[in-house]
């Protein structure tokens, strides 16, 4: 097996070192599937990094890796013949270059989940994993996701959001206008994923202390009204037009909320499937409503028009017995492997599923047709020269 595999991470994004992590495991996945894989790194000041080191990460625990990474050597996109595949060519003497077959994004946030690197990936057409442009740009914005919901009728909390500019030039009316929602609130960067940046806010002055800290991650802001006898569920699904649903997954936390901390860190991390405290599966939830939030996870992933693999998180009430559609996460949103794995799918079946669901929407990608012979440069040049043969003809 012949095939080169890029994997794409880390990035200028405050999910950086989460974006390491998740790197190495498919990393080390796709070389003992017998895959070529190079490790395609770009650092927090936003320089692209090229080499086999990077795919270890003992790498990334060294002291001295700022030195070693500008030491190593340089690499650039050939755009001249990157077309169905990535080459890149090493700076200097020697013609060594490197052939990307297919893109693996690793990315968290910004620069990966956001659509960004897909929309390198679509003009260089080149196959890659995962959701396309449009799917990753608008389901990276919370905000932009919770319109959605509204429009298609999707039960969803109630929200509010508004601009940097609207709460520094009219705060009072901003005010007014989140009180309208049921208190707690959660206050959220719209752009951010790993819980970072959210607060949950109990009065006024909790809530005036998270917008400020949510403007300090971007220009808006978004207030949701929350679910006090809540429940996380989340449910991962998978496919391109035949899609399958994974068990339900029910994180239990012990703070306020789903933090970094509980997320990552305590107990290996409910992210991770690590926690065995944090983490359920399947979710303490009744046949009916498992069986209609699994259902409504595929929905919502055609709604939003993704591919390959993507997750939906819920946020049921065990009071009312109802449940809410919240944020929907493509990938790597950590492959959620340690779901699919309880749903019966191991790492190597996941990763080999989602090279083939990328490589078949690639080929109906190509199936398309692009070009349209309008006749409109012909049209333009015979409007010029009849304009400059009236205007020659006024001049005489």
């Amino acid at each position: 097996m012949h095939k080169n595999i890029g994997v794409f991470f880390g990035g200028k994004s405050p999910e950086h070192d989460v974006s390491i992590i998740t790197a190495q495991l498919i990393i080390s996945e796709l070389k003992k599937m017998g895959y070529v894989v190079t490790p395609v790194y770009l650092s927090k000041g936003g320089e692209w990094h090229i080499d086999e080191k990077l795919g270890r990460l003992k790498f990334f625990h060294e002291d001295d890796r700022e030195v070693m990474l500008k030491n190593f050597r340089k690499y650039y996109l050939d755009l001249e013949n990157s077309n169905g595949k990535i080459i890149f060519k090493k700076k200097g003497l020697g013609s060594k270059k490197i052939e990307i077959d297919l893109a693996f994004p690793a990315f968290h946030g910004m620069n990966g989940e956001d659509g960004t690197v897909q929309g390198l990936f679509e003009i260089l057409n080149i196959p890659y994993v995962g959701c396309d442009v449009a799917s990753s740009a608008i389901t990276i914005d919370k905000i932009l996701t919770k319109l959605y919901y509204q429009s298609q009728n999707i039960a969803t909390t109630k929200f509010v959001y508004f601009t940097k500019k609207d709460w520094n030039g009219n705060r009072d009316e901003t005010l007014k206008k989140i009180k309208t929602l049921r208190w707690p609130l959660f206050v959220k960067p719209p752009k951010l994923g790993s819980s970072i940046g959210i607060t949950k806010a109990k009065n006024e002055e909790g809530l005036i202390f998270g917008i400020e800290v949510a403007l300090h991650y971007g220009e808006r802001v978004l207030v949701e009204e929350g679910v006090e006898s809540l429940m996380d569920v989340t449910c991962s699904v998978m496919g391109n037009d035949e899609l399958t649903a994974s068990l339900l997954q029910e994180s239990v936390f012990q703070s306020d909320l789903l933090d970094f901390e509980e997320k990552y860190l305590k107990e290996g991390g409910t992210q991770f499937g690590e926690s065995k405290r944090g983490v359920v599966i399947p979710a303490r939830l009744d046949e009916r409503i498992t069986r209609a939030i699994r259902e409504k996870a595929k929905e919502i992933y055609k709604l939003f028009g993704c591919s390959g693999i993507a997750r939906v998180d819920f946020l049921f009430d065990e009071s009312m017995n109802i449940f809410y559609a919240n944020e929907v996460n493509t990938l790597p949103g950590t492959l959620y492997h340690h779901l699919w794995k309880a749903s019966g799918v191991e790492l190597d079946e996941l990763i080999a599923k989602l090279i083939g669901y990328a490589e078949e929407k690639y080929k109906m990608k190509n199936e398309i047709q692009y070009t349209f012979e309008s006749g409109m440069l012909k049209y333009s040049k015979s409007i010029k020269l009849s304009l400059k043969e009236e205007k020659d003809g006024q001049s005489n």
